[in-house]
């Protein structure tokens, strides 16, 4: 942490059943919970918008929590439990995560959106995905090491990427209608912003989805799921700009040139960050773990 702000912060929320295992992939799995994303779990877009991990229960003073506070390091200093079980320890690290948050004006200020002029919200868009991007700016600037915005909770019944064209899924209308407006607004505000603060230079965006979208209309009037491929943008951290990697076919169902892999993409953003590509994780069963397949490049036309 910086400045009592979380490394990683999730917003507005994590993404929800969207008929697999989606809500599995979000965490830090075996590393441990200390390593969780610090979740925004509320509306950035609504009048009332307050983050709930940053304020106390109504029934608990501030007084009442340094109380607590004061007397969990005296249980602390006397249990020599604590100093020998990891359940505890975790449980230890947690608890000052939560107090540090929530005792900190510094945090509660980066998550403020009121101090952000109208001109600059309506910019991003006074939207969930919008001021999810606006707030990710302010946290990146305060020293958030890692942002994560997901555009869409869930794909049913709402008006999302997800096309096919009939319900509880979107018309394909929406894409040049709603959502594809609704992503530009938010994206070149984002990265305009870091460009003239200075921040694009060390902070890599990356804006993507896990599949792309069937080349051929079907018979609902939309377009389907496709593997096969799909396109990212990059933008900032060393990326150069006014550039494209690879090439489909014309129509856009396979590609023909430079085909890019979903490791040499997480290779890129570990390249970007500095992190060393022959890193290894340890397991729960101390077999060490490789960040990324030995012998995976970065995208290198991508610097």
């Amino acid at each position: 942490t910086k400045n009592d702000m979380p490394p990683h912060v999730m917003m507005p929320t994590p993404i929800g059943p969207t008929g697999g295992n989606m809500p599995h992939g979000q965490s830090a799995g075996f590393l441990g919970k200390k390593f969780d994303p610090f979740v925004l779990n509320a509306d950035p877009s609504a009048p009332d918008f307050e983050v709930p991990d940053l304020l106390p229960p109504d029934y608990i003073s501030s007084v009442r929590i340094d109380r607590r506070k004061n007397l969990r390091n005296l249980v602390d200093e006397s249990v020599e439990y604590f100093e020998s079980n990891l359940d505890a320890k975790l449980l230890d690290e947690s608890f000052n995560q939560a107090y540090t948050l929530m005792s900190s004006a510094a945090a509660r200020e980066a998550f403020d959106l009121s101090q952000e002029p109208e001109k600059v919200r309506e910019k991003y868009g006074m939207n969930k995905f919008g001021q999810s991007c606006l707030l990710s700016r302010r946290l990146i600037e305060r020293g958030v090491r890692f942002c994560t915005v997901n555009m869409f909770e869930t794909v049913f019944n709402e008006i999302t990427w997800d096309i096919h064209g009939s319900a509880p899924f979107s018309p394909i209308e929406c894409y040049s209608d709603l959502v594809g407006p609704m992503f530009d607004k938010a994206y070149s505000s984002l990265l305009e912003d870091l460009h003239q603060t200075g921040l694009l230079d060390s902070t890599m965006v990356v804006a993507m989805g896990e599949f792309g979208r069937t080349p051929k209309i079907n018979p609902a009037g939309g377009r389907d799921h496709w593997p096969q491929v799909w396109s990212v943008l990059a933008a900032g951290g060393g990326v150069q700009g006014g550039r494209v990697v690879g090439k489909t076919d014309e129509i856009g169902a396979y590609p023909v040139e430079r085909p890019t892999l979903p490791n040499e993409l997480v290779a890129s953003v570990y390249h970007s960050l500095g992190i060393d590509l022959e890193t290894e994780l340890p397991s729960p069963g101390s077999r060490p773990v490789p960040v990324v397949d030995f012998g995976v490049e970065p995208i290198w036309d991508l610097f």
